[in-house]
Formats: structure tokens, C-alpha cells, sequence
């Protein structure tokens, strides 16, 4: 085992936890979750198996994008809490054994920021140029917007100076100009900030946003002729100051174009990227109970273009819309059909705005088969609070705050999260079947066959097999178009793993490349079969059924 290679590479098996302070939990009563709560509840955490928080965006804001809409990059949204409970906060998650890894707002800031208020007083003002300005009336640009329910232009007029500034997303979030070097050197100064403070790395929210030079002037393009630099000048910025800290990058754009994004096989752009691809085929495998379309999609994985260092982030479920964008309309809508069939249930006529399991009606076969995907295929597992132990979504609230519900502890008032008078919680609660007196981790802790229990063995197993985050990966053969059969493989280190997406169960013949004797252990159930003197092994699987099999040669002294 070459431990020597992957010490400084956590993130190649770490596990991911995202969460909203707000809405995790509250410690002082205000009905708001706040740092103090947060602190109280890592080894909540810890036990779990988490290795790595993602907390997304704490800082100063209107809140008029859930905090995304940033007024202030190095302060605390003062109902969240103070830097000294953020360095608590970094400090107790460490001494779990946890890395803390923040959202880094590269593309835009909110109309609120100073930057963008000095920068509308006047033309000629020293911030005017940290966003892009236009004084001609802009053409149509309806068709780019990135929110086509809210906005119908990517321009907004500013009343004050007569010219319109840049937006690829709302009106109050302007594009800051990153072709500016002082915008450069101001991000730069945020992120050994938050370095400093003990962060190990960033979310890096929108990358192809800001990476590019529309509506700048002709020296400003010139300056950022080669946009894919100043990725790699905040890599090199970041590993100058922390060797093992990370770059998490949204970008949802194909394989073909990922590439770049990774910067290669250099490696010196994006440490990690959310696969959108993989995602959004494996919600149609799910409707089609057809696992080829995941099949076909990880196996374009383009890993021979790209660094061995690089790694790509698996989920279920973003912190925002489920987006099906890269599936073709009729693909689309056969997962609209299957998972989201009602009008509210949808988002920007593109995704999603539901949770997993009420997606998959609440069956514990569909729900269990799905979470062993997302550990047990290549790459980093991302998990969203609340989907260890099956929360759901509130279809009464707003757009994305559908699943951004407060985090259920228990069946008491308020789900456990807050002391203060329902009318004050941040968000409403879930209601309905899957409401906290239906699901809340006190309950599925208790219980010892809940999600729960099962997500935690899951990670338990996950982290003892470095050959699902670090392996080659491979499709095995075998002759059910619902059966997904892989092998993942890193060193002498070797699993099959078996997911069937339909509900009738079957036996799955597979020949693999092993010498007669040599053992397959079941790592989630008792059970184990050896290869035939042919290299031949029948596997049964239940229906939504899934194994976990590591490969035990004769010799072999590995943990079963």
C-alpha cells in the first residue's frame, strides 16, 4: 500500500458534508442557526464519519440568494456569530479529525458590497472597474440568463451613472471584473484570510462564469487573454500558502470541457469538480431502472487527459436545484415524469427542487441502493445535512429553500433545532410524511436499521477502501441492462461492487481476471463466495439490491 503517495491527497477518499449554518442549529433561542450550535454538534459529525465540512456562505449579506449575494468576503453575518466562533467552530472539527473547506464567490458580489457601491457613484470612481459597465443599450440577452423565471437580461441599468452593469445572475449580484488586477489581488488577500484563520480549501462557486471576458474592453481582454491562467495563479496562490489545501469547483459543463477546468494533466487548475454529468445520468439509470446510462456516462470519464492527482466529487443532492440541463429534453422529462411530475416540484424548467427521498417515494430499497452509489462509485462522495437520515423537502417554500429546511434533530418542537417560537425559525419545517416526527436523528439513532445506521456503516467501509476514491475503475460484464457491475482497483487493493436499479431480483454471472480460489467477502452483509477453477462466480442481488464484494486473494491478510 503506498501510504506514502496519498498522505498529503485527503481528499482523494474524504467525505464531504455540506451544510447551511442557519439552518443546522440554533444555540441561543433567535430561531436562526448560528456557529455556537454548530460547535456542539461536530462529533455528531465525527461519529458519522464526515472528514471534511463544506459550510457555505456565512458572511455579511442581504440574503436575497441565501447569502450568495456577499456584502462583506472577510465578516460574519453578526445573527450567525463572531470570527472567534468560526475559529471554534475550525478548531473542534480539526480535532475530529476534520478538514473545514468554505464557498469562495469569485463571479459576483451583492449591489450592497462597498466595492460595488463606491463603484456606482461615478465613471471615473477607483472601484468603477471592478465590474463591467457597458454605455450602450445592450441587445437581447434573454436567452443567458441564468435564472429565466427572475431575469430576462444579464444587464441592469444604474439609474445614477446611465450605464448598465453586468449580471449573469440576479440583478443584485453584479459580475465583478476578474480581468482587473485589483480585483485579483482582492480575492487573492480573501482567501489567505480565511486560510489563515485554518480553512483547507474553497467551494469555488460558478468557475465558467468568471472565466471569461464578456462586456470587457479590448485591453481588458487583452489582460485576460488566457482566462485558464488565473485559475492557475489562485492554485498556486492557494497551495503557496497551504500545500494540502483544495479547489472544489461548479462547473456544470461536459467532460470534453472539464478538462481544461482540471488544467490537464498538469493538474494546476481545480483540484476537484462536481460531476454534473454522472449526477444527472444516474437520476435517469434511476427512471429508467436502466443503470446503462450511468454505465455509458462514467466510462467518458475523460481520466486519461487528466492529472491522477485530479479527482471528481459524486452527489445526489446539490445544496440548490437538482439540474438536469445536460440531459436532452426527452431525457429530461422522463426523470420530470418519474421524480418531480407536478409543476412546483420543478425549477427554471431545468431541475429539480426535491430531495431524494420523497423523489423515490420513500422506498427503503430505492433509498439504500442510492446512497451505496454514491460511496461506492469513483471518486469523493458529497453529502447535504439532513440526507443521512432521509429528510425531505417543503414544496410551500420559495425556489431553491424547497430543501434548505432546518436540520431535524428530533420529534420535539421545532424538530429539535431551536428554542424560539416557530413563527422566528429561519426557514419552516418539513411537514407531512416525512416531517420530524417521521424522520429526526434521535429516532434513527435508536433504530438499527435506519439510514442512518446504514450511512455510517457505509463510511466506515468507504474509508477502509482507499480503492474507491484512488482505483482504476472498470464496467464488469454481465447480461442485466439494471444491473450495474464495477470493479474499482488501486494497487493489490481490489472491490466488485453490483447496484441493480430494478425491483425484481437477480443472479449476476461474472469472469474476472483473478486465479481460481480466490475469495469474494460481502463488506456490508455476512456472506462471501470463492471463483470458480473457470474464474466464474454467480452473484445474487434483490431486487434495488447492492454488495459490496472485496477481492481476497490466497494470501491475501486484509481486514474482511
Amino acid at each position: 500500500m503506498r501510504i506514502t503517495d496519498t498522505s498529503d491527497l485527503w481528499y482523494k477518499n474524504a467525505v464531504v458534508y455540506c451544510l447551511d449554518v442557519e439552518t443546522f442549529f440554533d444555540a441561543d433561542g433567535d430561531g436562526t442557526g448560528d456557529f455556537a450550535g454548530l460547535a456542539q454538534r461536530i462529533d455528531y459529525l465525527a461519529e458519522l464519519g464526515v472528514t471534511c465540512l463544506w459550510l457555505m456562505p456565512f458572511y455579511p449579506s442581504p440574503d436575497k440568494d441565501d447569502g450568495y449575494d456577499v456584502a462583506d468576503f472577510y465578516g460574519i453575518d453578526p445573527r450567525l456569530g463572531t470570527h472567534g466562533e468560526v475559529v471554534e467552530v475550525i478548531r473542534t472539527a480539526k480535532d475530529r479529525g476534520m478538514r473545514v473547506i468554505i464557498d469562495l464567490l469569485v463571479n459576483h458580489t451583492s449591489d450592497q458590497h462597498h466595492w460595488f457601491k463606491e463603484s456606482r457613484k461615478s465613471v471615473d470612481n477607483p472601484y468603477r472597474d471592478f465590474y463591467v459597465w457597458r454605455s450602450d443599450p445592450p441587445p437581447d440577452t434573454s436567452d443567458q440568463v441564468v435564472f429565466p423565471d427572475e431575469e430576462d437580461s444579464i444587464w441592469e441599468l444604474d439609474e445614477r451613472t446611465g450605464e448598465w452593469y453586468l449580471h449573469h445572475f440576479y440583478k443584485h449580484q453584479p459580475d465583478l471584473n476578474i480581468s482587473n488586477r485589483a480585483v485579483q489581488d482582492a480575492i487573492a488577500k480573501v482567501m489567505g484570510f480565511w486560510l489563515q484563520l485554518g480553512v483547507d480549501g474553497f467551494r469555488v462557486d460558478a468557475v465558467p462564469f468568471f472565466l471569461n471576458d464578456l462586456g470587457m474592453t479590448d485591453r481588458e481582454k487583452d489582460d485576460f487573454s488566457e482566462p485558464h491562467n488565473y485559475l492557475k495563479s489562485l492554485r498556486h496562490f492557494l497551495q503557496r500558502r497551504n500545500g494540502e489545501a483544495i479547489l472544489l469547483g461548479e462547473v456544470n459543463v461536459p467532460f470534453a470541457d472539464q478538462v481544461e477546468f482540471f488544467g490537464g494533466t498538469a493538474g494546476d487548475e481545480l483540484t476537484m469538480m462536481f460531476d454534473f454529468m454522472g449526477m444527472q445520468n444516474l437520476y435517469l439509470s434511476l427512471a429508467r431502472g436502466d443503470a446503462r446510462p450511468l454505465a455509458e456516462t462514467l466510462a467518458a470519464r475523460p481520466l486519461d487527459k487528466i492529472s491522477p492527482d485530479s479527482q471528481f466529487a459524486n452527489f445526489l443532492r446539490n445544496h440548490d436545484e437538482l439540474t438536469l440541463d445536460k440531459l436532452s429534453a426527452e431525457q429530461r422529462q422522463e426523470v420530470f415524469d418519474a421524480f418531480g411530475p407536478e409543476p412546483e416540484m420543478q425549477l427554471f424548467a431545468r431541475g429539480l427542487r426535491r430531495r431524494l427521498p420523497p423523489m423515490l417515494d420513500g422506498d427503503p430499497r430505492r433509498i439504500a441502493m442510492a446512497y451505496s452509489l454514491l460511496f461506492a462509485l469513483p471518486g469523493t462522495p458529497v453529502l447535504f445535512y439532513g440526507e443521512e437520515i432521509g429528510m425531505g423537502e417543503n414544496l410551500d417554500a420559495p425556489g431553491r429553500m424547497a430543501v434548505r429546511t432546518p436540520m431535524q434533530w428530533t420529534d420535539e418542537q421545532n424538530a429539535g433545532f431551536s428554542s424560539a417560537p416557530p413563527r422566528r425559525l429561519v426557514a419552516p419545517l418539513v411537514e407531512g410524511g416525512f416531517a420530524p416526527e417521521h424522520v429526526n436523528v434521535a429516532a434513527a439513532r435508536r433504530e438499527p436499521d435506519s439510514l442512518l445506521q446504514l450511512m455510517t456503516r457505509m463510511i466506515q467501509r468507504y474509508r477502509e477502501c482507499p480503492e474507491l476514491g484512488w482505483g482504476d475503475y472498470t464496467t464488469l460484464d454481465q447480461p442485466h441492462h439494471a444491473v450495474l457491475a464495477h470493479r474499482c482497483t488501486w494497487d493489490e487493493a481490489s472491490m466488485v461492487l453490483l447496484h441493480n436499479f430494478g425491483p425484481e431480483p437477480v443472479t449476476v454471472p461474472l469472469t474476472l481476471d483473478d486465479e481460481p480460489g480466490t475469495v469474494l467477502l460481502d463488506l456490508l452483509q455476512a456472506g462471501e463466495c470463492e471463483l470458480d477453477d473457470r474464474r466464474r462466480v454467480e452473484l445474487a442481488l434483490d431486487g434495488y439490491g447492492y454488495r459490496w464484494l472485496r477481492v481476497k486473494r490466497p494470501g491475501d491478510r486484509r481486514l474482511p
